[in-house]
């Protein structure tokens, strides 16, 4: 019996590679709902393309293009973000693959994991802004959360089959498209350099906060709550060439650790497959066309952004929340270059001192903080 997908967020990268592991594997795999974000001509030809029950466009200006270009097909059409949330939880699908990006991920997690459907998770944001109501929702309901994430998914499979807790989680990381920029001229990068990583081909707010390390430090908030493990137990280390995607360290001393070419269909195969794996096509990785794999600490004061994630961390709350709120207006700015890349740290800075604080926070509170966030960037930022 083939899986039925829902696939939030399938005109981004994440979702178009999806979207090319169902191809591969037909017999397995239908994709029957589909969202995106603006680029509503994209999405028609998905849905024609994999004959989608439902489709849904978040930018309600794009609702008219979209329903006349599916007009002569029996694809529904729906729009606003409150659509994407509803079509995740609803019938249909089994498995919700969510590769939104930023705050607009979290209500359709949540409506995903209280339907009790397995969860492919691309959304880091999620966990960073509502980990500790995330992960009860989905311990309620019994659905299980599968990493999209590289160095989550490298975790997950280095966990497999142990039966003793992990002593400490080692997540890599590439330094981003500016790791070769000297922190003196950091702040005339253009959002052109900024966007040029070095091996990963992300879309353009993931490789920004790959820059700058917010996305690194997303991913040990991510970490914390996808492996209940404790801030202090999970370390960051540079590691340029992207081969080695995490490790695990083990109380006798051991440490395993996933390794594998730049390609986030692996990942992506691996959480639509688990516990199987795919047998996918294309060339194998060879190890001996990497003779060295280097690793070097990070530099916390040309990356402030990691100990601020860390801070947020520990703070717990809603200090991550406004972290998350504040950064995704910056990132705006930058790559509509109204603000410098320097300024992206210096407006999340701003931002936590400002911004209220809820210790235990309720659903409501979540979205408080991110407006309150977005609100004192704006501000910051004079824009």
């Amino acid at each position: 019996m083939r899986q039925r997908l829902a696939i939030l967020g399938s005109t981004g990268s994440i979702g178009v590679q999806t979207l090319d592991i169902v191809r591969e594997n037909p017999e397995l795999f239908e994709a029957r709902i589909l969202t995106a974000g603006r680029r509503w001509e994209l999405l028609a030809q998905q849905a024609r393309e994999f004959d989608a029950d439902a489709v849904v466009i978040a930018d309600k200006n794009c609702y008219a293009p979209l329903r006349d270009a599916l007009a002569d097909t029996d694809t529904k059409v729906y729009a606003g973000e409150e659509a994407v949330a509803q079509v995740a939880a609803a019938g249909g699908t089994e498995v919700v693959v969510n590769a939104l990006v930023g705050y607009a991920g979290l209500a359709p997690t949540v409506a995903a994991l209280g339907a009790g459907k397995k969860l492919a998770l691309a959304n880091k944001e999620s966990l960073v802004v509502g980990g500790e109501y995330v992960m009860r929702v989905a311990a309620e309901h019994r659905a299980p959360i599968l990493p999209i994430d590289s160095e989550h998914s490298a975790i997950f499979q280095c966990l497999a089959g142990e039966r003793s807790a992990p002593r400490r989680l080692i997540v890599t990381c590439s330094g981003g498209s500016l790791r070769d920029v000297p922190r003196e001229a950091l702040a005339d990068v253009t959002p052109e350099q900024a966007l040029r990583h070095p091996q990963w081909s992300m879309g353009a707010k993931i490789t920004i906060d790959s820059s700058t390390l917010v996305n690194k430090g997303f991913e040990v908030i991510e970490a914390r709550w996808l492996f209940d493990m404790p801030a202090e137990r999970i370390d960051v280390v540079l590691h340029p060439q992207s081969i080695v995607h995490s490790m695990v360290e083990f109380e006798d001393g051991a440490v395993k650790a996933q390794l594998g070419s730049a390609d986030m269909r692996i990942p992506i195969s691996h959480a639509l497959f688990y516990p199987a794996r795919a047998e996918r096509p294309g060339e194998r990785f060879d190890i001996l066309g990497h003779p060295q794999l280097t690793f070097a600490a990070v530099d916390r004061a040309k990356y402030p952004a990691l100990d601020i994630a860390y801070d947020c961390l520990r703070r717990g709350g809603t200090a991550a929340c406004t972290m998350n709120g504040a950064n995704e207006v910056a990132v705006a700015a930058f790559l509509g270059g109204r603000c410098r890349w320097t300024d992206i740290v210096r407006t999340i800075e701003a931002a936590l001192q400002r911004a209220a604080f809820a210790p235990h926070p309720a659903p409501d509170d979540y979205a408080a903080a991110d407006a309150e966030a977005r609100l004192l960037a704006r501000e910051f930022l004079k824009c």
